[in-house]
């Protein structure tokens, strides 16, 4: 047998050698840049006042045709609810990822300082927000997404929270200008300027960027720009928060022009429909028990313009993230801090706990999420953002979050995450006799995929019981049916579980 000698082997195996340093080269640095493309940026999208009447849950009117497509493209969260149906203690709710109680702010009002800030109570929070910057993400913010009082401390950071972000814009639009041209029904406020909690609109001939909201989507997809992955080297958290649909409603002309009011039919409540409800759950604002039906019809027009508006706002961030190929690699979060009612039960805005109030839109465009374009119809809560978008994003989040992750619903939109929601909230309620005036009365409620259950006061005040598969409407209060005792006990038990958790301090942040 002939030998063949080593040179010889070494010449015959050079040219396999080097074809396998080649493709292991190439294996590794397709590894590589596969690693660095792994974090996910987050678009975390706000929206004040925001109920959902909108195109993707249903409503035959509302055009809202960027948020359609966003939950199109992503989830959309049937029954998502609000910890505290007012700005303050919401925003302070999801962005800490805690309740409102463990926060310690549960009354609206910060922006006055009339509510303490969350850093009062808890200084060692690590905030959504302040999560990624941690974690080498940039963090930014444009407009509100902690507490602003609208429309005074637009172009302001109001109650925001500096520990959160890298930078921070707080555009300033021609909303703010024409204040004494806003319209409303209430002569007090117009006489003090005073625009905040009050039913007010205004059409503008104008163009969309004119307005703060404009500015704020502008301002977003400078930012986006400014600090894409490619330039900077490191994903992003991104707030961009828009302040309308919040009172006063100002958007340029076309949008109202969407709405002519003779297509407008305002929800009247039965006469009977208050009977059953307990006083303390009736927050009645100055001036709104007496609206006309064509007042109404003004307002309604007002608001649903400002919601096509912001919509239309949106759809500018949207197009920018495709745009700038961001689109594959970015989480997009978009919420309201909670609903807004539009006349049901005779209340107008938010602060109750009823569903128009408490039930929030939310949708969560992940990529390569299983569920995406599907619909989830089980209750979550606002709080299990935060623990949601750490799972997404690889990152630890605090162990003391009492919020749910929602990513095995993602993938699979019937894996059950929770059998009911929790809301709570101070009640500014005065009583028709002044009864409850200077009472500090809580109400807590839950909301299953069936019922709602609420008390006021531990029930000392009064309680309701609501079954929404015959009664989505809430107008028919059960609480006192024998038959369904053993129904109320049940919830009663759901409802002093949840208590007990949203009230549970966390001594190691503050």
């Amino acid at each position: 047998m002939k030998l063949i000698k080593i040179k010889q082997v070494s010449t015959m195996l050079l040219p396999l050698i080097t074809a396998l340093m080649v493709n292991t080269a190439a294996a590794t640095a397709t590894a590589l840049n596969a690693a660095e493309k792994l974090p996910l940026n987050v678009l975390f999208i706000t929206i004040d006042d925001l109920n959902n009447d909108l195109g993707t849950y249903g409503h035959p009117l509302v055009k809202s045709p960027n948020i359609d497509a966003l939950a199109s493209k992503g989830i959309r969260f049937e029954h998502a609810y609000s910890q505290s149906p007012m700005c303050t203690p919401s925003r302070s709710s999801f962005m800490t990822g805690l309740y409102p109680d463990q926060t310690g702010v549960i009354a609206h009002g910060s922006h006055t300082r009339l509510t303490a800030h969350f850093r009062d109570h808890i200084p060692k929070v690590t905030t959504l927000a302040q999560m990624f910057k941690q974690n080498g993400y940039f963090s930014g913010r444009v407009g509100k997404i902690f507490h602003q009082g609208v429309p005074d401390q637009i172009g302001t950071s109001g109650a925001d929270d500096a520990a959160s972000w890298h930078e921070t814009v707080n555009p300033i639009g021609i909303d703010k200008e024409v204040e004494s041209d806003i319209k409303a029904f209430n002569q007090q406020a117009l006489q003090r300027q005073a625009f905040g909690g009050v039913l007010s609109f205004l059409s503008l001939d104008s163009a969309d960027q004119d307005h703060t909201d404009g500015k704020v989507a502008t301002q977003t997809i400078n930012m986006l720009r400014q600090h894409h992955p490619d330039k900077t080297g490191k994903p992003f958290f991104i707030g961009a928060g828009f302040y309308r649909p919040h009172t006063p409603f100002v958007a340029p002309k076309k949008y109202f022009d969407l709405y002519p009011l003779n297509s407008l039919e305002p929800y009247i409540a039965p006469k009977s429909d208050r009977r059953d409800i307990p006083a303390i759950a009736l927050t009645d604002r100055p001036s709104q028990q007496s609206l006309t039906l064509a007042q109404r019809k003004e307002i309604i027009q007002g608001y649903y313009a400002a919601v096509s508006y912001v919509d239309a706002q949106i759809g500018r961030v949207l197009n920018a993230l495709d745009t700038l190929g961001l689109s594959d690699n970015t989480v997009v979060v978009l919420l309201s801090d909670h609903g807004y009612e539009l006349g049901q039960h005779g209340l107008w805005q938010k602060g109750s706990l009823f569903e128009g109030s408490a039930r929030t839109p939310l949708i969560i465009y992940a990529p390569q999420a299983k569920a995406n374009g599907q619909a989830i119809k089980q209750p979550v809560e606002l709080v299990d953002i935060y623990p949601t978008l750490a799972k997404l994003s690889g990152l630890k989040a605090p162990q003391y979050l009492p919020g749910k992750d929602l990513t095995p619903a993602l993938n699979d939109v019937d894996f059950s995450i929770r059998t009911a929601a929790y809301s709570a909230i101070l009640s500014r309620a005065k009583g028709n006799k002044q009864q409850f005036a200077f009472k500090k009365i809580r109400g807590h409620s839950i909301r299953t995929q069936r019922y709602r259950y609420t008390e006021w006061g531990n029930g000392l005040y009064g309680a309701e019981l609501y079954d929404h598969y015959q009664d989505p409407q809430e107008l028919k209060n059960l609480v006192d049916q024998v038959s369904l005792e053993s129904v109320r006990i049940k919830l009663k038990w759901l409802l002093d579980d949840a208590v007990t958790k949203a009230q549970t301090r966390v001594k190691e942040i503050e």
